[in-house]
């Protein structure tokens, strides 16, 4: 016999069931608990409204296979208190989709101690990872937030779907610049597998009406069909154009005509299709520059359809016969939309200035404001705020700004979107309207679309321009940032200002007679070593020396293992192509090493049997090991066949002697014999460029090697040829350090991202 339940008792079932289940949950998170515990136990919780830590105990998080905790998170009106691990798991859940449990547990724990500092700095410690084979020592800055989709490559693209069946919600599409489409629901989740469709970057995404059919734009030099509900291609190459690129695409309705699809072409060509069975159509056109041209279609005041084109810092308009100038800007025109108003339109260009304009007024400057000082702006898209049009304007600088429309009053902050430049934006249109928008940082994220989002928008953190962890002293770390430098004494919990008014662009920590100094490198191309640590009750002094040699920026440091001489050497390798040894004793230029072809970006030291070696890697795509001995390259030049050489490292190896690694810009490690020059082994984490190594020595004798990409850190035995722990960290970790602690039987890592730095304790005895 059937028998109705009330409303309010499905919730207090969940509740318990969620209770009950939670119970048979292991404590260790490295035990699996039950298939239908990762599957279901969250979401029992969510129904209970109890979704906090204790129904959903951290142990599971390891192993939960919904992939759905932050939608789950972002429904729970209420906000259960006591979820610190479900939010930090919350982060990282749409990078560790095929990461396996003891590297989701290691970065759980890494992501919950990052969320949860203490006033004095250092992180609580959680009792149910004890045993994880990484621990956090130190953290600053936060994992990224409201991230849906994570791809493999840079996403270039972005559009929203709306069908006519209602019961059909919108979808979310983006384009990368391998040819991908990724379709996203509106919960977040993908829709189906990613449809590979161009043979180069997709540039534009543009709606069709009528449906789920989206036109699509390339690199390629084509135009295609696709059908993003089905997941599949309906037309391939529509319109190609060999050896161009698309540079736009719009609907455009000209009079007394049906609307037509516009394809510009960087050669100035302008194909006109039918959108509904895309055939070409004879209409009259104008005659487009060969500039790579975008387009806007849009109605004057006299209720008239124009096109707006783009002749790099002039936009012209097509009324059906004739071709006028409508507005000139100050740089070369990045974005055009249409507002509202009859007639009124809005541009951008690559100096970052907005402007607003009327078509029958040309010539006549509009209303302008200034997206950013220093970035173009990228994306500009009209919305609807309560009956009131707002503009959307997207940057290089990674942030969004909302703009009240036609005065361009900016509505609160600057919002931090993206690590990276924000490279496409769109909307949701659900119950509660999203803001959708896509990075280089090879991410696609959500934000609630309102004013509260831009009025408590998050601070924007200054960029790390360099970092440097001390050898000698482990929990000593220099940063560089905001045109200062910065020693973080961690023990101590004190941060101590050592250099303002510079953008140091590398640092390091060599000696001079044996007391310690840090050496930075400055946009001046000078390089200078500063006293850290004067007498008591003493300010920072000047520069203690400086170095001046470069004519460009140097881009890495690294202090030389004293030779036979006992002389204190500095390295720099810098954007001019050359690498410098400098006497620290003297400050004079030792030796001068200008082989490498283009810029110089990475160095590593090693000390060895016959003196101190000293590797260097570069845009060239080439390493090269020199003797500090004899001041001569030692070995073969190796050609990595990396594209750029982003960093290099120096192993011992018992087999091969010495052992050279790289990292590249295709997303590959590489490991070389140092004295043949051959490829030893090759490891490709599938994590997009990776832009950093460090050599992990264990006492076993064992040589680890730990390189940085997109999302994470992978340690990787370069001798058995596989992965051995993968650190998600969901940001891209710029430089990698490492120093032993071998009393803790351990080594410290420094991980340096874009906004944040952490340090990490990797223990010997359970890698």
């Amino acid at each position: 016999m059937n028998q109705t339940i009330e409303p309010g008792r499905h919730t207090e079932i969940h509740r318990k069931i969620a209770a009950a289940l939670a119970e048979l949950v292991p404590d260790d998170p490295l035990l699996p608990p039950h298939p239908y515990l990762r599957r279901h136990l969250a979401e029992h919780a969510a129904h209970g409204r109890v979704l906090d830590d204790t129904h959903v105990p951290p142990a599971l998080l390891p192993w939960e296979s919904s992939l759905a905790v932050r939608q789950l998170l972002a429904a729970d009106e209420a906000g259960s208190p006591g979820g610190s691990w479900l939010r930090a798991w919350a982060r990282l859940e749409p990078f560790a989709r095929h990461v396996d449990p003891l590297s989701r547990a290691t970065s759980l724990r890494l992501a919950h101690a990052a969320n949860t500092l203490t006033e004095e700095g250092q992180v609580q410690p959680p009792p149910a990872f004890a045993q994880a084979p990484v621990t956090p020592v130190w953290s600053e800055g936060r994992g990224p937030d409201n991230v849906w989709l994570v791809t493999p490559s840079r996403v270039t693209s972005l559009c929203t779907v709306e069908g006519t069946d209602e019961a059909i919600p919108p979808l979310v599409v983006a384009g990368d610049d391998e040819g991908r489409l990724h379709t996203v629901r509106s919960d977040g989740n993908t829709l189906h597998a990613p449809l590979h469709v161009h043979d180069g970057a997709v540039t534009h995404l543009l709606p069709l009406p009528g449906g789920h059919l989206v036109a699509t734009g390339s690199t390629d030099g084509s135009v295609a069909i696709v059908d993003t509900l089905k997941g599949r291609q309906v037309l391939e190459a529509v319109s190609r154009r060999p050896h161009t690129w698309v540079s736009s695409l719009a609907l455009h309705h000209p009079e007394d005509h049906t609307a037509v699809l516009l394809a510009a072409f960087s050669d100035g060509y302008l194909a006109a299709l039918n959108p509904a069975v895309f055939h070409p159509t004879d209409i009259a056109m104008p005659q487009l520059p060969a500039d790579a041209p975008l387009l806007c279609s849009l109605t004057s005041p006299a209720g008239k359809p124009l096109l707006l084109f783009t002749d790099h810092t002039t936009i012209h308009a097509f009324d059906g016969h004739t071709t006028h100038e409508l507005a000139r800007l100050d740089g070369r025109v990045r974005a055009l939309v249409a507002l509202p108003t009859p007639g009124q339109y809005a541009a951008a260009d690559e100096q970052g200035r907005l402007s607003v304009h009327s078509t029958d007024r040309p010539g006549e400057a509009g209303q302008q404001q200034r997206h950013s000082p220093h970035s173009a702006v990228t994306a500009l898209m009209v919305v609807d705020k309560a009956g009131r049009p707002r503009l959307l304007s997207a940057s290089g600088d990674g942030s969004v700004r909302l703009w009240r429309l036609p005065d361009l009053e900016a509505v609160g902050q600057p919002l931090p979107v993206h690590s990276e430049t924000v490279t496409a934006i769109s909307t949701l249109p659900t119950k509660e309207p999203r803001l959708v928008t896509a990075g280089a940082d090879c991410t696609v994220r959500s934000w609630p679309l309102n004013t509260q989002t831009f009025h408590h928008a998050p601070t924007v953190r200054d960029r790390i321009t360099a970092s440097a962890s001390c050898p000698s002293v482990p929990h000593v770390l220099a940063n560089a940032q905001a045109q200062q430098v910065r020693v973080l004494d961690i023990r101590a919990n004190q941060k101590t200002t050592v250099l303002t008014g510079h953008t140091a662009t590398a640092l390091a920590w060599p000696r001079i007679n044996g007391r310690l100094h840090l050496a930075a490198a400055l946009e001046d191309n000078r390089i200078v070593l500063i006293d850290h640590r004067p007498p008591t009750g003493q300010p920072i002094p000047p520069p203690v020396q400086q170095l001046a040699g470069h004519f460009l920026p140097a881009l890495a440091l690294t202090p030389l293992p004293g030779t036979h001489t006992n002389t204190d050497l500095l390295a720099s390798a810098s954007s001019d192509g050359r690498v410098c040894v400098w006497d620290l004793g003297t400050g004079k230029l030792r030796a001068t090493f200008p082989d490498h072809r283009f810029s110089v970006r990475c160095l590593a030291a090693h000390r060895g049997s016959n003196g101190p070696l000293l590797a260097s890697g570069g845009s060239d795509g080439k390493v090269r090991l020199w003797n500090m001995q004899s001041l001569e390259q030692q070995g073969p030049t190796i050609t990595c066949h990396q594209y750029l050489v982003t960093d290099v490292a120096i192993t011992p190896d018992q087999e091969h002697g010495l052992l050279l690694a790289s990292t590249g810009q295709d997303g590959t490690l590489k490991a070389w014999n140092a004295t043949s020059g051959e490829q030893v082994a090759q490891f490709s984490p599938g994590d997009g460029e990776l832009s950093a190594v460090a050599a992990l020595p264990l006492p076993s004798g064992r040589n680890l090697l730990a390189a940085s990409g997109k999302t994470s850190i992978h340690v990787w035995d370069p001798t058995a040829n596989r992965r051995l722990l993968q650190i998600v960290t969901g940001e891209s970790i710029t430089g990698l350090e490492t120093v032993s602690d071998w009393e803790a039987g351990s080594t410290l890592l420094h991980a340096t991202g874009e906004t944040s730095t952490m340090l990490i304790r990797l223990h010997h005895d359970r890698i």
